[in-house]
């Protein structure tokens, strides 16, 4: 990227990539932590395995020091979010 472009924000934003993935009771979590004022933000995603179209995403406050650990933490709270909301995550499907 170029310097003007850093410095004034021009092109598009990029994609979080996915790190982790996992099954977990029905549902598929992706963790896609990105980089954000020198610290990775805990950010992911949650599908249902019968119905892949629908995506939940979600980002939290929690930011840490390394990728690993980000993408660690987003499957946990995908779990918790599995656990407290279930298929009330997609309430149109």
């Amino acid at each position: 990227m170029s310097f003007w472009k850093k410095l004034f924000g021009g092109g598009a934003a990029e994609e979080p990539a996915v790190t982790a993935t996992e099954s977990y009771k029905g549902f598929i979590i992706e963790a896609r932590p990105y980089k954000e004022g020198g610290q990775w933000q805990l950010a992911g995603a949650i599908r249902r395995e019968d119905h892949p179209g629908a995506e939940h995403a979600f980002i939290r406050a929690d930011r840490f020091t390394d990728a690993e650990s980000a993408a660690r933490f987003a499957l946990i709270k995908g779990r918790q979010i599995v656990d407290e909301q279930g298929a009330r995550l997609f309430p149109h499907d």
